[in-house]
């Protein structure tokens, strides 16, 4: 499984971004998907998830109802749709794989990781 995050770049606060997950090899659909991001001097936090179906997502506190994570099966692809961005939501953000399905978005259950997309939000 290897996976190809894009769609990041420079938004200017209060704006919006969408990032794409695009898997080469394997179905996402067999697979619980986590965004994560990591700020720099900064761990690397979950961010949003999704389960195999679709139905149930989670996300992180500071992102409620800002951000929306969705999965588009005939694309093999997921997307992070990123509203209201602030300043601190800069990062690179990362997406990755599971094969359990999405409950905690604890990056230990994540086992296949993309290479990142850099996400800057200023002024």
């Amino acid at each position: 499984l290897q996976l190809v995050e894009s769609g990041g770049g420079l938004v200017q606060p209060g704006g919006s971004l969408r990032l794409s997950c695009v898997s080469s090899g394997s179905t996402l659909g067999d697979y619980g998907i986590g965004w994560f991001r990591q700020a720099p001097g900064k761990e690397r936090e979950g961010v949003s998830c999704i389960s195999r179906s679709g139905g149930f997502t989670n996300y992180a506190d500071s992102v409620k109802g800002r951000f929306t994570i969705s999965a588009d099966n005939a694309k093999n692809t997921v997307y992070l749709q990123m509203n209201s961005l602030k300043p601190e939501d800069t990062a690179v953000y990362y997406c990755a794989a599971s094969t359990y399905s999405c409950g905690s978005i604890d990056q230990r259950n994540y086992g296949y990781w993309g290479q990142g997309t850099q996400v800057t939000v200023s002024s």
